[in-house]
């Protein structure tokens, strides 16, 4: 007798539905329900997972929460260590069995195989001990942020201070300033925390926050040969003709913010990430 052949479909009838758990925000309600299961912030998981050497402010946990977006494979990983998730399959799919097509006589002889491994003590899993220890810095964060899109006003005075793993600030950074806005993308995102030194000049093609006209923006820095219209307020005392400053956005949808002669500009830094 010819051996039976089971349908495909018959075998895989308990197959993991992406787009009906998608539409659902599975993993996002999971990420919300753990996180307050260990009465957590948005602001601490953050902290959290920026020991594991994943910076992602709250914001975008909010969106991965909210089912906006959802977190990389490397990502996912920070998450269940971060929030104490061992089996992360079985949490994220909605507690799901991984044994399904068996009944109560079937998962016992599973548990009992199980048991019989580690008993042997041939498959024990290899713990590797964390040597590294995580050294903290304290920084200054302006409390507005750096516009890189239609421009905020930044001032000096207003500044918090936070902690972050040193290994995740650069040397020479002086404050850090959060990202508004969408114009400096792909390099810089919207809630991204960009570190700064201080500084009053820029070469051309340095990215830097700069002051125009009482706002505060990301750009990159480039200068121009002033047009006809401009030489004359561009000529400086020595008779020397200065170029005009430029701010370009990497967003190809915004156009250059040319610094008039009659602007109030300045640098307020070179931005170092």
């Amino acid at each position: 007798m010819p051996p039976k052949i089971i349908p495909f479909s018959a075998v895989r009838k308990n197959v993991y539905d992406t787009v009906k758990e998608r539409q659902e925000n599975i993993i996002g309600l999971r990420i919300q329900e753990a996180r307050t299961r260990r009465g957590l912030s948005l602001a601490e998981l953050s902290t959290l997972l920026a020991e594991n050497g994943l910076t992602i402010q709250r914001q975008g946990i909010g969106k991965w929460e909210a089912g906006i977006s959802v977190p990389n494979a490397y990502q996912l990983l920070a998450l269940c260590d971060a929030l104490r998730i061992e089996d992360g399959i079985t949490f994220f799919t909605g507690n799901r069995e991984l044994f399904g097509e068996l009944d109560d006589v079937g998962l016992r002889k599973v548990e009992e195989y199980r048991e019989d491994l580690i008993a042997s003590g041939r498959y024990k899993r290899h713990k590797v001990e964390r040597q590294n220890i995580i050294n903290y810095i304290d920084m200054r964060v302006a409390l507005l942020p750096a516009s890189a899109g239609t421009g905020s006003f930044l001032d000096d005075e207003l500044f918090e201070t936070l902690r972050f793993p040193a290994n995740t600030v650069p040397e020479n950074a002086d404050f850090g300033i959060r990202v508004q806005g969408d114009s400096m993308e792909p390099v810089y995102h919207d809630g991204q925390i960009v570190w700064v030194q201080q500084c009053e000049t820029l070469r051309p093609g340095e990215v830097g926050i700069f002051m125009l006209d009482g706002e505060g923006f990301l750009k990159m820095y480039d200068e121009r040969e002033p047009d006809e219209a401009n030489i004359d307020a561009f000529v400086g005392s020595d008779g020397v003709l200065h170029p005009q400053p430029v701010l370009i956005s990497y967003n190809e949808n915004y156009g250059p913010r040319f610094v008039s002669p009659n602007s109030m500009f300045s640098i307020a830094g070179r931005v170092l990430n």
